[in-house]
């Protein structure tokens, strides 16, 4: 159903900033050289107000990428100035240059979105909207026919 109220939605749910991105490493080497900044970096995320959830992908053959859900945009802009994460995004453009290309897309969510069952904070009922959302050109979607 249709809503506003994500206070029973998973994390990721409740974020209303969203961050995408990845890195082509060079090499193999290059991946494993990451790790262990990797790993420094993914502890102050986790720490960091207004972390929600992220997930990391991979694409062949050496990109890595991420995408990390935030309270709101301030959040998602105060991780990229942490220590780690910016001691990270050197290492990846400097020097021996470990990576041959890079990308970042910033989203925000709409206030408006859809929950059922449990994750529902209005009801726990589970049932399909009567008309869908509607296009840039439409005032109110089409029914929903079944």
């Amino acid at each position: 159903m249709r809503t506003r109220d994500f206070s029973r939605a998973p994390a990721a749910a409740r974020a209303d900033a969203m961050f995408i991105g990845a890195t082509r490493y060079r090499s193999p080497l290059a991946v494993l050289r990451l790790l262990p900044r990797w790993r420094r970096m993914l502890r102050d995320l986790r720490r960091m107000p207004g972390y929600r959830w992220h997930t990391v992908y991979w694409q062949y053959p050496f990109t890595l990428g991420t995408i990390a859900f935030f309270a709101d945009r301030d959040a998602m802009l105060r991780f990229a100035r942490s220590r780690h994460h910016r001691r990270l995004m050197t290492w990846v453009t400097d020097g021996d240059r470990q990576a041959t290309a890079g990308w970042i897309r910033l989203f925000a969510a709409e206030p408006d979105g859809y929950t059922n069952g449990r994750w529902r904070a209005e009801s726990r009922e589970m049932a399909h909207i009567p008309t869908f959302t509607p296009l840039g050109g439409e005032t109110t979607g089409p029914a929903v026919r079944w």
